[in-house]
């Protein structure tokens, strides 16, 4: 529901890094945004606005924008309502955000777990529930500044689930295209879906396996070694032959990005002599990241593992595939995440 100005309203609910730089983003085209964050960031924000930071300079943001620390206490009827907690807190989120049920049209996450459109679902009417997707950037430096650090040709994806095209999705789709955030309506959303979390897989697998005992190292640290490229093409190729297992090619969703068409295409020398070169240019310009996953256990922070591993593990299992290296790393994170607080 519009407000009387006509402006779409949305509110995030779990506004850390990337639910501000997206609703942050989203308040400056003019859409009226309700942030549903930590006390302390909510605090910063009243006072100051917010800051964002990063690939597209500085701004502080003020209008437009309306900050709250919970679900109850955002005002009035939304268009869109975005969930963006960490994939362990879902389960809890959605129960503080009850009051919220017959105040908005439209739910969707942008989480990389792939059963949170279920868990959506389940919450709500499903016929409310749409699928989305993004690889945009987005870290909380501090109470009430937020770093835009990433963004792709095409960042963001929404679809209906049911492979439909449907008006929401193409507006919301253009909302972010406004704001800085090049967007597309599709009608294949579980695909893009499944390569991402592959491709995020991929890297987190790799990243929490290979840098984390020197706490100085980014990903271009290690892929530009020739074993690290090695465990980097292991990885992928095996996780690529789930994907395609459920009846998936690989796309380059997320060009620049994503790699999986070439890695996929390649004889495991050839990719690995590319992870390589690639390296190589990360160096050159100075590039250096880290995947979220790799950035909570430097953080002592519980990682997203079971989210982001166990559907490809469970998916093999059922298609008689051997994922032996991926399953290994998956032991290896369950194991640390066991020592790591919440």
């Amino acid at each position: 529901m519009t407000d009387q100005s006509g402006r779409m309203r949305v509110c995030i609910l779990g506004a850390g890094g990337l639910g501000s730089v997206i609703g942050g983003y989203l308040a400056h085209s003019g859409v009226d945004v309700t942030l549903i964050g930590r006390p302390t960031h909510v605090e910063a924000i009243r006072r100051n606005g917010l800051r964002i930071t990063g690939r597209l300079g500085e701004f502080r943001i003020c209008q437009n924008l309306s900050t709250v620390t919970t679900a109850d206490a955002a005002d009035g009827h939304f268009d869109y309502m975005i969930l963006l907690v960490k994939s362990k807190d879902t389960e809890s989120a959605l129960e503080g955000a009850v009051g919220l049920r017959p105040r908005v049209d439209t739910v969707l996450s942008l989480q990389n777990d792939p059963l949170r459109t279920d868990k959506l679902g389940r919450w709500i009417d499903p016929r409310k529930v749409i699928g989305a997707v993004t690889v945009e950037g987005g870290t909380l430096i501090g109470p009430g500044h937020v770093d835009n650090h990433l963004t792709s040709t095409t960042t963001a994806y929404f679809g209906e689930l049911d492979g439909t095209e449907s008006i929401r999705a193409k507006r919301l789709a253009t909302a972010f295209t406004n704001a800085g955030l090049n967007s597309a309506a599709v009608d294949n959303i579980m695909q893009v879906t499944w390569e991402k979390l592959t491709q995020v897989a991929s890297a987190s697998a790799w990243s929490i396996s290979t840098l984390p005992a020197i706490r100085t190292l980014y990903f271009v640290d290690g892929i530009k070694i020739r074993e690290g490229a090695e465990h980097f093409v292991q990885l992928t190729k095996e996780l690529l032959s789930v994907y395609k297992g459920l009846g998936y090619e690989p796309q380059n969703f997320f060009a620049p990005f994503s790699r999986l068409k070439e890695i996929d295409s390649m004889a495991f020398e050839d990719a690995v002599q590319s992870s390589i070169g690639v390296g190589a240019y990360m160096q050159a310009n100075s590039m250096q990241s880290r995947t979220s996953m790799h950035d909570d256990l430097l953080r002592g922070r519980k990682m997203e593992a079971e989210e982001i591993f166990l559907p490809f593990i469970d998916k093999a299992s059922e298609m008689g595939l051997s994922i032996p290296t991926v399953t290994a790393v998956h032991r290896v994170a369950t194991v640390l995440n066991h020592y790591l607080k919440n």
